[in-house]
């Protein structure tokens, strides 16, 4: 398995130049960055979550006390190897890398005091600010192909598995975490965490195909010059 890991990994590498490799580590970086920035200093200040493997992370953080750097990778691991059975390793290169990136920045706001206002009086200002920073930020991961957590290995298996809608797929795992977040999120703060949800989910779609088109073949070609065959996008 480690074998076809690497091997999936070293074409993925081979096939970009290392120009095109630089820009793309730099923008799944820079999403890492404003996504772990707005979660540390909105979402978990002011007790707003976000669906998914975001919003697990924030439900171990409260209930196990289970840092975020911490919590971050170990919930990825496990969609991931979902993913590894049910998708194959082609998918895991990138993601692998936003997964490392992800819990070095939540390890460096989590060193830091919180460098916003707190927002707990102004809960749909939260939430809306919250919203464009997990959009823009899992945004610019995504526009590289990569995951910005474990939700979209995920969102694809079960996709796969069930042939459902994979927009389904993505709100199935969403309102199950939002379910389970009641559990210590009153219901009028969960309606923050819905409000957050409708935000950020339309940016990512923007972020995602700003200045992109798609050839004839399949092959999606987005402004920074990089390529990338559609297969996981369809659906």
């Amino acid at each position: 398995m480690i074998d076809t890991v690497k091997g999936k990994c070293s074409d993925l590498f081979a096939k970009t130049s290392l120009r095109s490799l630089a820009r793309r580590f730099g923008t799944i970086a820079l999403g890492c960055v404003i996504l772990t920035f707005g979660m540390h200093n909105i979402h978990q200040v002011v007790g707003i979550t976000e669906g998914g493997v975001l919003g697990g992370i924030l439900l171990l953080n409260h209930w196990f006390g289970i840092d975020a750097s911490i919590a971050s990778p170990v919930l990825d691991a496990a969609c991931y190897v979902v993913g590894f059975i049910v998708l194959g390793a082609g998918f895991l290169g990138w993601s692998a890398v936003s997964s490392v990136l992800l819990a070095l920045f939540y390890a460096l706001w989590e060193s830091l005091p919180h460098l916003l206002p707190d927002l707990s009086a102004h809960p749909l200002i939260a939430a809306i600010l919250g919203g464009m920073f997990v959009g823009v930020g899992a945004g610019l991961v995504v526009r590289c192909n990569a995951s910005a957590g474990g939700d979209d290995a995920l969102a694809l298996s079960i996709h796969k598995l069930t042939g459902l809608k994979l927009a389904r797929c993505y709100l199935f795992t969403d309102l199950s975490v939002l379910l389970l977040s009641l559990s210590y999120i009153p219901v009028t703060k969960i309606v923050f965490s819905l409000v957050t949800v409708f935000i950020s989910s339309p940016l990512i779609d923007f972020v995602v195909g700003m200045g992109s088109h798609e050839k004839a073949d399949g092959t999606c070609v987005s402004v920074d010059g990089l390529e990338e065959r559609a297969e996981l996008r369809e659906g």
